[in-house]
């Protein structure tokens, strides 16, 4: 059994077979349903071709019911607690639950339906209730306490030691200690929260899609180039639709010459949640306030304080003092960009004062004026499949000696979908890897990688990998070219799937990437460096007409603006980070009745507000990663990553750079040991060092 809150923070990606629209929930036969056993398929890959909407229900039910069963079971041995009928027997419970949770929240954001969003609702807050009878059952703990308390005399290995040690925190943290009374107060909170977070997904799903513009004026989208146009073409709406991107800055912002238009188009992406039908602002103070509220049931002062417990940080102090120190700096440089920008405006005729949906459009302007740059002239080279086969993979082919074959043979959720099968350089099988790129109205926003199956030598099982992502899709025979922050969202997201690919553990629970969400990043951001080394460069960056190689000149004019806008970067994602921590710091007794007052003193106490035009990242009533999934009081997790990121490159570039010896030993001692290991410990023996924060700020531009 993974731990379980683990399982109930999955990313929600569902799917449903394209001829199974009409099923309903109600059905409850278990007779060949193909979630009910293991998939014959290669890796045990799910069978897309044969599961069906109606299969979900009843898998959960009889997964929950079997696993309670289990759970029973294990509490009330009257054999003396070992580590085999305790912690290794939970560990191996759930395996059906855990195949069913796989592919549904391995599906549900990808490719939705109402049918998968009614299982969803009645679905959550039984998942919360097995959670808490787990994780609050006394007999169950007792158990694995006893055993947790004389680990260091038993015969075991320290896989073993790091398993029982993590089940022992997990029950701790879940609550195990708490009185009775308490416990039944906590199960409670529980349960509305899993009912919540649920509600907040499928209300921002159809705020999200709610949000598209249509235009029917082709002068009001000027500045998008025909190709572009031609994407958003809607012959049914006889108009040219925009849909939201899940940030609060959209694509075309940087295109749009309109200024009307941006402003709508800006506007339509801030207030998606707030004021419609969608509406998420209830949503939201609720949630924060039922987590503030379990955070005093559980002894602590609010909520990041218990959620941070496991995390490198360690207290929402940490985080605060991270953000203290880089938002003067951040700032600083965001605020001599706005004016730069403002210049420009007004060199431009423009007379007006620079605002949020102004920014793209004259920040692109700046840059080619100071980088003679201009993104038109980068897209021809970044052709997704090319960027993908011959510059992510090269990359990890390179470092790792992995390689890559095509699999057309593999049942997917959606046509779109790409399968590869991954080798290692001697041969020998080592995963199978999904790429779901394109965005779509059935997909929830942004990008992110997970397993339909996970490593474990417990159960000889490879993983099974995909990454989702949101690129605009071209029209039908036009090319799919990327923006550069395509490319290194497409190099970060496989950046995950090498820590997953890598895990070589016998335990499931700590395989691959189930380790701190302040160290899981840490892989995917550092992956993000090979996409400007320049072997790998020079191999991925062909124009998709000319076949001619990315011009050295082009090359040095993207390196010499990778310094560009970092002040606007930097503090977007700061008061991000800053809106997540203000809503998971609240006193447990405060009483919030207006979601934008908030935000707007969160953002004014901390000095984020100060550059007009630089606004948060995510507004908190579309801010998924914290109310709709498993990064509450973790968002700052990616400016901590970044600073090992950063330090870790610069070890690469003294040391040699992108070579198979550099790659195996990072593998060897940083990829590969999941959740196995201290991980303070680990990146130290594998650096020689703490980590620097300078290279960090010499990469921002800040030092």
């Amino acid at each position: 059994m993974r731990p379980f809150y683990n399982l109930l923070l999955l990313t929600v990606l569902i799917t449903a077979c394209e001829n199974d629209k009409k099923n309903t929930i109600n059905t409850m036969n278990t007779t060949n349903n193909p979630l009910m056993e293991e998939s014959t398929l290669p890796y045990h890959a799910p069978d897309f071709g044969k599961i069906k909407n109606s299969d979900f229900k009843p898998a959960f039910l009889k997964g929950i019911s079997e696993q309670k069963e289990a759970v029973e079971k294990i509490a009330n041995l009257y054999n003396d607690p070992t580590f085999d009928n305790t912690v290794l027997a939970l560990e191996k419970s759930g395996i059906l639950l855990e195949r069913v949770s796989n592919v549904f929240y391995g599906l549900s954001g990808a490719h939705t339906n109402d049918s998968i969003k009614a299982i969803q609702e009645e679905i959550a807050p039984k998942l919360s209730k097995l959670g808490d009878a787990i994780y609050l059952n006394d007999k169950l703990f007792n158990r694995i306490k006893i055993i947790y308390n004389k680990r260091d005399s038993l015969d075991l290995d320290s896989e073993a030691i790091k398993l029982i040690e993590n089940y022992f925190e997990d029950f701790e943290i879940a609550g195990a200690n708490l009185s009775a009374e308490k416990k039944e107060t906590l199960k409670e909170y529980n349960t509305q929260l899993a009912t919540l977070t649920t509600k907040f997904n499928q209300t921002l799903l159809e705020a999200n899609n709610a949000g598209a513009l249509l235009f029917t004026d082709k002068e009001a989208l000027a500045g998008l180039s025909e190709s572009q146009l031609k994407a958003l073409e809607n012959k049914e709406k006889n108009g040219w639709m925009i849909p939201l991107q899940n940030t609060t800055q959209q694509p075309l912002l940087q295109s749009l010459t309109n200024r009307e238009t941006r402003e709508k188009l800006f506007k339509s992406s801030w207030n998606r949640a707030d004021g419609s039908k969608n509406d998420t602002k209830e949503i939201i103070i609720k949630i924060a306030t039922l987590r503030a509220k379990k955070a005093g049931v559980l002894g602590f002062d609010n909520y990041a304080e218990w959620s941070l417990q496991k995390t490198m940080a360690k207290n929402a102090i940490s985080v605060f003092d991270m953000f203290k120190g880089l938002i003067p700096a951040a700032t600083k440089k965001a605020q001599l960009e706005s004016e730069e920008i403002q210049k420009m405006i007004n060199s431009k005729g423009g007379d007006f004062t620079l605002e949020p949906w102004d920014w793209n459009y004259y920040a692109e302007m700046v840059r080619k004026a100071k980088y003679d740059l201009d993104e038109d002239q980068i897209k021809p080279y970044f052709e997704l499949k090319t960027v993908l086969e011959k510059g992510v993979f090269y990359a990890a082919e390179k470092l790792y000696g992995i390689s890559f074959k095509s699999r057309s043979d593999i049942p997917v959720y959606h046509k779109d979908v790409m399968v590869y099968e991954v080798f290692e350089q001697n041969g020998d099988k080592l995963g199978l890897f999904y790429g779901d790129f394109f965005a779509r109205s059935s997909k929830r926003g942004g990008a992110w990688m997970s397993n339909f199956v996970t490593q474990s030598k417990l159960y000889n099982k490879k993983p099974v990998i995909y990454n989702v992502c949101n690129f605009s899709k071209p029209a039908e025979g036009e090319a799919a070219l990327l923006s550069f922050d395509d490319v290194s969202t497409m190099f970060h997201e496989f950046g995950h799937a090498l820590h997953g690919f890598f895990a070589d553990q016998q335990y499931p629970s700590l395989s691959g990437t189930a380790v701190a969400r302040d160290f899981v990043e840490f892989p995917s951001q550092f992956n993000e460096n090979w996409a400007l080394y320049p072997d790998v460069l020079k191999n991925y960056a062909i124009h998709n007409k000319t076949k001619e190689q990315i011009p050295q000149a082009l090359i040095d004019k993207i390196k010499k603006s990778g310094t560009f806008n970092q002040g606007y970067s930097l503090t977007e994602n700061l008061a991000a980070s800053n809106l997540d921590m203000q809503w998971h710091t609240i006193a447990t007794d405060r009483n919030i009745t207006d979601a934008n007052a908030f935000e707007k003193e969160a953002l004014h106490n901390t000095k984020l507000d100060v550059v007009h035009a630089v606004p948060p990242r995510y507004r908190s009533t579309y801010f998924s990663h914290v109310f709709g999934s498993g990064y509450a009081a973790g968002y700052y997790s990616y400016l901590w990553t970044e600073m090992l990121d950063h330090d870790t490159y610069n070890w690469f570039k003294n040391n040699g750079g992108l070579t198979r010896e550099n790659g195996q030993r990072f593998r060897d001692m940083v990829l590969s040991r999941g959740n196995t290991l201290n991980l303070e410990k680990m990146y130290k023996d594998w650096r020689g060092s703490d980590p620097k924060i300078e290279p960090m700020l010499k990469a921002r531009g800040l030092k």
